[in-house]
């Protein structure tokens, strides 16, 4: 951005500022200390004079937002002190697909791409069977309330325009395809359904849904899910860490592209790979 630019910038936030707090020229002259021809000039739609940095933080200040956006460094207006408390906290996680909080972030992300790094196997493809397995142990939430929920959100995934990217590890579906680590206590048969169903979904809903495999040991995530260029949110347990600093959101961005990048199996060629574990493995 050149300077004449940068004054603009400076201008038009400056003057949309005022006019939401309220305030005039002479208001705004006397809580910055100068007189009020200082700030007409700075308003002045033909000049392209930058304040100097004392007066420019004077502005922010008088005006409760951030220097950083009133010279166009950021998208952000608030102030720092208050992006402390906003760009990341923590929110509880029911962890089941019934938790309202992620139903009201996918409704807030709706239009945006959804990337999706799962604690187990996306929720959208699971089966009933999965769903009874995985949360039956809780007390508030029923399996008959997990799969309701996740039915809708499917409905969401195929509205026109969806776009949804999961990266799964691949130590997961072959520990599925064998009945041991966390898939311990599933019946063949609830696995082989499963199977069947993540293979018919990868073929059915690509390239709304795009599936990649990456091989953890590679390349290592902790579960998270971005929501556009809205917010991230990572999964540690009782509590989502939540984003919505621009550039942490970026950064998070850029990790699950990574993931993408670095997957052993792409989103067209899953069903097929997946098909290829299967003759390698008894189920």
């Amino acid at each position: 951005m050149d300077k004449r630019e940068r004054a603009w910038t400076f201008r038009d936030r400056l003057l949309s500022r005022m006019q939401a707090s309220k305030l005039n020229q002479s208001e705004l002259a006397r809580r910055c200390g100068v007189d009020r021809s200082t700030i007409a000039q700075l308003l002045n739609e033909e000049s392209t004079r930058l304040p100097n940095a004392h007066l420019a933080a004077e502005c922010a200040n008088a005006l409760g937002v951030s220097l950083d956006w009133l010279l166009g460094l950021t998208e952000r207006s608030e102030t720092a002190a208050d992006l402390l408390q906003v760009s990341i906290n923590l929110t509880e996680a029911a962890r089941t697909p019934t938790d309202a909080q992620l139903r009201d972030w996918f409704r807030e992300a709706k239009g945006h791409k959804i990337r999706h790094v799962p604690a187990t196997l996306p929720d959208i493809i699971k089966t009933d069977a999965v769903m009874q397995f995985e949360y039956s142990a809780f007390l508030t939430k029923t399996p008959e309330q997990a799969a309701k929920t996740t039915s809708d959100h499917m409905k969401w995934v195929q509205q026109p325009g969806s776009d949804y990217e999961i990266c799964i590890p691949k130590d997961m579906l072959h520990s599925l395809i064998r009945g041991d680590g966390y898939w311990t206590g599933l019946s063949k048969t609830a696995r082989e359904e499963q199977v069947e169903h993540i293979i018919q979904y990868c073929r059915n809903f690509y390239p709304s849904v795009r599936i990649y495999v990456y091989d953890p040991k590679v390349v290592f995530s902790a579960p998270i899910t971005i929501f556009g260029p809205l917010l991230a949110v990572i999964y540690i347990g009782q509590y989502y860490m939540v984003f919505r600093e621009n550039r942490q959101i970026q950064a998070l961005t850029q990790h699950f592209d990574n993931l993408v990048k670095e997957s052993e199996i792409d989103a067209r060629s899953v069903s097929e790979h997946i098909e290829d574990i299967l003759k390698a493995n008894t189920v």
